[in-house]
């Protein structure tokens, strides 16, 4: 029964993850394909964590958290480059 709900819940993310791209591609603005490329980085990570419930292992564990801190910063630094257009401030003194 668990290995069918996660089937399921893989095909869902599947779904996500495709429409997200779609949103990224499309997006009316850069705040909203930045918001889906954040989502995407964020189904991976689920898409990971059922792929690893359903292998019963842990193998993946160092994946998951790698997609975590490049999503975060990933993020950061898109917010950061719309809000300045500037990624790494550089200060001459």
């Amino acid at each position: 029964m668990l290995a069918i709900a996660c089937q399921i819940v893989l095909i869902l993310m599947s779904i996500s993850i495709f429409v997200c791209f779609i949103r990224v591609i499309k997006g009316p603005t850069m705040s909203d394909r930045i918001v889906a490329l954040d989502t995407v980085g964020i189904n991976l990570i689920g898409f990971i964590g059922v792929l690893m419930i359903l292998q019963e292992t842990i193998a993946y564990a160092e994946v998951i958290l790698v997609l975590a801190i490049l999503a975060f910063i990933g993020s950061v630094a898109l917010a950061k480059f719309i809000e300045g257009g500037v990624v790494l401030d550089r200060d001459r003194d």
